[in-house]
């Protein structure tokens, strides 16, 4: 790929592309490009290109897409994989690879020297004997409940204010820390957004090894048993399982699961017994919001492999297949069904043999009873055991944000189950399934899909039609549970709307009858004028908004809990999207401890570093550590690009 881009110096054409289009004679700037290619200002044509095909989302937060500063983060690579392969794939496909390219020349910059650091960070020192797995699996631990036992966490109520920063990694090129590390002995395996897996001396810092796989590391890491050393099992950007030997970091065997060339791998892989279970998500619902592309065709699923060498063995299609359903407005072809991804990370049910997943909105008509709903799934086949649908009738994708043609009449609020399905076992046997959904619902079902109750945590979705929505609120990537209580983070983020109370915080609830137990609310903490909030849609596209990074990192719009809650017997962490890390009382909601992120850091590895917004995979436990990420440029939040390691003290 870089030498396809190096030749761009000596392409005529790579001068004659803006220009051209401003109706200036082609062959005379192809002699002027000839004669001086050396000095191209290769990085201003593709701002130009940037602004014409591309700032209508990336210059509007609420378009789900990062900042045009965040992409400035982003390696070469990554910039040319999304658009040739990945999410921006449909965006990109009327460009042409020169154009593609000088868009990554300028968003990226020179990519030469910046991992140079790994050379001089590097501890060759074998991993110790010691094989405990502290953190296996998106979960951390069984049912998906985010729970750390003491046998796994020495941190408690008594000791946790002597928890201080031991040492950060700071990671070139990468500005969203999303994927979550897997902890075996004393390494911690970590990859990032430009497609390098490491194994980090957990104590240190230091790179015991290295790896880099096609694109960007996008899911947590799962551990799982190998024919010799365990296997490091995780899916990129390109929507491709990867097997790694967690010894050697070889590439075992590797699975492209795209059911559509808009899928992708949102949730993280569960694995029982010799398979894996890959949940499969689409970035159509973005894609969407392109006045020119036709909506809409995929769905979300589900796909069982073989661990030992990644065969494909069942499949589960949350949709039939999408047909003709007339046109648009500006008369483009419809279609669907389509939607109902499956954004979390599958719940292993062994005695039962199910899995439990839950599923997002549909794209476009006709509705199913298979968006917005818990799923439970035999292992074995694949075959549908029951539903649950939570919201009937919610239909959306991004074009609502702008109000394009690709919007579906009567559209919904975009109340996808996000949240991985949490399976309770109590302490006298009784079982129940928990789901956390962005209408800010917090439900309990028993194990035949029967809702036994519901709480609204938050009135993220306004109205009982649910058919108004905040812009994310609501209950995002994960709950946990401790004992018979249930930490539910909410993100609302503070929107004018009627009717609308944002309440963003840790919501505890008794898991036997969804009784609110506490609540501790967080705040900005910083005054910041209402000039200065970004508007919703079209609104905030129109006026242009666009806050500097250093304001942004001073005083963050966004503050809200999005990212999973891990908890233990004594503790719950969470992570706010301003970049502060809290510990709370679980029995009062009580902050006991707590750290700013989102700042600039002097890391171990020599990288300039800086903290964000801590979304998607939360915090990690192991013995007498605590991690966390920090960073997450999606949807305007802080961009970062940071490791933190905590410890006790003695």
């Amino acid at each position: 790929m870089r030498k396809f881009l190096l030749l761009l110096l000596c392409l005529p054409i790579a001068a004659g592309l803006w220009w051209a289009t401003q109706d200036k004679p082609l062959k005379t700037i192809e002699g002027l490009a000839i004669q001086h290619a050396d000095k191209l200002p290769l990085a201003f044509f593709g701002e130009r290109i940037f602004d014409e095909h591309c700032a209508t989302c990336h210059d509007n937060p609420q378009m789900h897409a990062p900042t045009r500063e965040a992409l400035a983060g982003f390696s070469l690579d990554s910039v040319m994989v999304a658009m040739k392969f990945g999410k921006m794939q449909p965006m990109a496909a009327h460009l042409g690879d020169i154009e593609r390219g000088l868009i990554a020349i300028y968003l990226s910059g020179a990519e030469s020297g910046d991992f140079d650091w790994m050379d001089g960070h590097s501890c060759r020192e074998p991993a110790a004997s010691d094989e405990v797995r502290y953190v296996a699996n998106w979960g951390q631990g069984e049912g998906n409940r985010r729970f750390v036992g003491p046998e796994r966490t020495n941190i408690t109520r008594d000791n946790l204010g002597s928890l201080e920063l031991a040492w950060t990694l700071a990671f070139p090129k990468v500005t969203d820390m999303r994927s979550q590390p897997a902890v075996v002995g004393d390494t911690l395996f970590f990859g990032d957004k430009t497609g390098r897996l490491y194994a980090i001396d957990r104590e240190r810092g230091c790179i015991r090894n290295h790896t880099k796989v096609a694109s960007g590391i996008r899911s947590a890491i799962t551990v799982v048993d190998g024919p010799e050393a365990p296997m490091l099992v995780f899916a990129d950007s390109m929507a491709v399982v990867y097997a790694i030997d967690s010894d050697s970091l070889e590439t075992r065997w590797r699975t492209d699961m795209r059911l559509f060339s808009t899928s992708t791998i949102t949730g993280s892989i569960s694995q029982h017994d010799g398979r894996l279970f890959v949940p499969i998500s689409s970035y159509e619902v973005a894609a969407a919001g392109n006045p020119g592309h036709v909506c809409c065709e995929s769905h979300g699923g589900v796909v069982a492999l073989d661990a030992s060498n990644g065969d494909k063995q069942w499949e589960w299609h949350a949709t039939a297949e999408a047909t003709p359903q007339g046109q648009t407005s500006d008369g483009k072809p419809l279609l669907g069904p389509s939607g109902a991804s499956v954004w979390s990370t599958p719940t292993i049910d062994v005695a039962r043999n199910r899995l439990y997943i839950g599923t997002g909105e549909n794209l476009s008509h006709p509705a199913t009873d298979t968006s917005d709903a818990v799923i439970a799934l035999d292992m074995d086949t694949g075959e549908l055991v029951w539903k649950f649908q939570a919201t009937a009738d919610d239909i959306w994708n991004a074009a609502c944000l702008s109000g394009g043609s690709n919007c579906p009449e009567n559209a919904g609020g975009d109340f996808d189950i996000g949240a991985s399905i949490v399976h309770a076992m109590l302490d006298d046997g009784t079982e129940l399934l928990l789901a956390g959904q962005k209408s800010g619902d917090a439900m309990a079902l028993d194990m035949n899909g029967k809702l036994l109750w519901k709480t609204r945590v938050s009135n993220a979705a306004i109205g009982p039609d649910l058919h108004q929505t905040t812009t994310n609120g609501g209950i995002h990537w994960g709950m946990a549970l401790a004992g018979e209580r249930l930490l539910v983070p909410a993100a609302d983020p503070e929107r004018k709307r009627p009717g609308y109370d944002p309440r963003p915080g840790i919501h505890a609830l008794d898991v036997r009858s969804g009784d609110v137990l506490w609540f501790q609310g967080v705040e900005r903490g910083c005054y910041l004028a209402d000039e200065d909030k970004p508007l919703v849609g079209l609104q905030n596209m129109r006026a242009g908004k666009n806050r500097p990074l250093a304001e942004q990192y001073q005083c963050s719009f966004y503050y809200g809990l999005s990212a999973a809650a891990t908890a233990t017997e004594e503790l719950v962490f969470s992570g706010g999207l301003n970049g502060v890390l809290r510990a709370h009382d679980i029995e009062n909601g009580e902050v006991l401890w707590q750290y700013e992120t989102a700042v600039p850091v002097t890391a171990v590895n020599g990288v300039t570093g800086h903290g964000g917004a801590i979304d998607v995979d939360g915090q990690l436990l192991a013995g007498d550590w605590l991690y966390v990420q920090s960073g997450y440029a999606m949807f305007g939040q802080l961009p970062g690009n940071v490791l933190m390691a905590f410890r006790l003290q003695p």
